[in-house]
């Protein structure tokens, strides 16, 4: 499975506006907490891939337990999107997993806390994202089966972007966590 991606800054009072006069359906809101880690056998910064152990806690229906979900990402498949191969399964014990992967040497890297808005248009998720020490995205994505797909998704998710006012040239092909690390990097110096 693929995901497209497209990411940019925008004020999410704004774009919400256009959303919803667009017929988007609100699908949630939630606290998401992603704890990356690095492997043992290759550098992850270096191959752009990702794993991460995510929490992610529903807000519209209060501060309930939170679900938690473990994510490998591959690395970029084009220059024109952060379209990449995605595997992602349920994890029952946070904690375990996280002892799994630290037996197995990987070890934690960095954490990035959000709050995603979530919200389906059409084949596309938009979500408001606030992340915590960056400040406010708008992702669009979509998935699909094969690499033959991308280029068709990614062109109709930039059209939904200028639809929306948005400027899909604009977009950002960093992950929140290389943005966090290159900020890091900047206040550091």
């Amino acid at each position: 499975m693929y995901e497209v991606e497209l990411k940019v800054r925008a004020d999410h009072d704004r774009v919400r506006e256009s959303v919803v006069a667009h017929g988007a359906e609100r699908v949630s809101h939630v606290r998401q907490v992603d704890s990356y880690y690095d492997a043992p056998h290759r550098e992850f910064a270096e191959t752009d891939e990702a794993l991460r152990i995510r929490l992610e806690t529903d807000r519209s229906a209060g501060d309930g337990a939170p679900t938690t979900k473990l994510t490998y990402k591959g690395p970029l498949v084009e220059a024109e999107s952060k379209s990449r191969e995605e595997h992602e399964t349920a994890v029952a014990d946070a904690e375990a997993m996280a002892g799994v992967l630290s037996g197995l040497g990987f070890e934690p890297a960095a954490t990035v806390e959000k709050e995603r808005e979530s919200f389906q248009l059409g084949e596309y998720t938009l979500m408001l994202d606030h992340v915590d020490g960056l400040g406010e995205f708008v992702e669009i994505e979509r998935e699909v089966s094969g690499e033959a797909a991308i280029e068709a998704a990614r062109e109709d998710a930039a059209a939904l972007l200028r639809e929306l006012g948005l400027d899909p040239a604009e977009q950002i092909r960093t992950s929140y966590l290389g943005l966090l690390l290159e900020a890091d990097t900047v206040d550091g110096d």
